[in-house]
């Protein structure tokens, strides 16, 4: 078992700061067998070994005490979990906390932000973590752009951009249910969230009808799943990134950037730098990466998530 009282020590400086919604404890400090992410007073367990149901919830009460939480939710994440199309949902991310308190629903705040999250409700929680400091970039160069926010999900990198000033924001996404969400999110910060600006289908098509209508954007931000099953076939990051930045390159702007995101430890930068930079090649433009983005501070020696944001010509 980790230190985890240390491991928690070590982050104090994210709720000092305005950030109560972060991964209290990474893989890499538990030897590759868990995660703990903390929303206000919950906890998020995700388990990346089967534990028996007794040692779950000793695990489970372990950090919630440790941490000081009200509650804390279990995430069962085998390898196969991506492909996992026969597992039941509720026994991979069960409804109900697995110690404490239920928190069904609950706003924690990134930087200031507040942000709705749903322990309980699904893998997923309402926010990836370490995409805070992609957020953060989205923010600081918003201000009078036109941004896309593909592959949306709760909407964080339009929030940010709508807060950075940007002109426009769309938002794009595949379910009408994180759509909403996110129109929640920009409610609890106080913008208008009109349907016009978020944009329900598929991400291929909706780029393919936006450059029909002429649409263009100084900014355009890709974040994929790194594996999905849909209508339109299998989604593999690894395979398919290019044709997606081809797609997006034609919708941006001359002089605009694309800020490019990869979560998939089986991609090192290089490769994801090649196939992004092939995408471009596919629609005729050419761009540099100006700058690289990691994880958070609570993501120590994470080398997951890939975060490029290109120049273009």
């Amino acid at each position: 078992m980790p230190d985890l009282p240390r491991l928690f020590a070590a982050r104090a400086t994210l709720p000092a700061s305005g950030t109560t919604v972060y991964r209290a404890a990474h893989l890499t400090e538990t030897g590759g067998q868990f995660t703990l992410d903390v929303a206000g007073d919950a906890g998020v367990l995700s388990l990346y070994v089967p534990l028996a149901p007794p040692d779950e919830a000793a695990l489970a009460a372990a950090c919630g005490q440790a941490a000081g939480l009200a509650g804390v939710y279990l995430k069962r994440r085998p390898v196969e979990a991506r492909h996992a199309a026969n597992v039941a949902r509720e026994d991979l991310s069960p409804p109900d906390p697995v110690w404490g308190e239920a928190r069904p629903e609950l706003t924690a705040l990134e930087a200031g932000v507040p942000l709705l999250i749903r322990p309980g409700a699904d893998l997923s929680v309402g926010v990836f973590t370490d995409a805070r400091p992609a957020r953060a970039w989205v923010r600081e160069h918003a201000a009078g752009r036109r941004v896309l926010n593909t592959f949306a999900y709760t909407c964080g990198f339009g929030l940010s951009a709508a807060l950075g000033g940007a002109a426009v924001v769309k938002n794009v996404d595949l379910s009408r249910k994180v759509l909403a969400w996110g129109q929640e999110n920009y409610a609890l910060s106080g913008l208008a969230a009109p349907d016009t600006d978020f944009l329900f289908g598929d991400v291929f098509e909706w780029l393919s009808r936006l450059e029909r209508r002429g649409d263009v954007f100084d900014l355009v931000v890709l974040d994929p799943p790194s594996f999905a099953r849909g209508k339109a076939g299998v989604w593999r990051s690894e395979r398919d990134y290019a044709r997606l930045m081809t797609l997006a390159a034609r919708v941006t702007a001359p002089g605009g950037q694309v800020l490019a995101l990869l979560n998939h430890a089986g991609v090192n930068a290089a490769a994801f730098e090649r196939m992004a930079a092939a995408g471009l090649d596919a629609a005729g433009r050419r761009g540099a990466v100006q700058e690289r983005i990691g994880a958070g501070e609570d993501y120590p020696g994470a080398r997951h998530l890939k975060v490029h944001a290109w120049q273009l010509d």
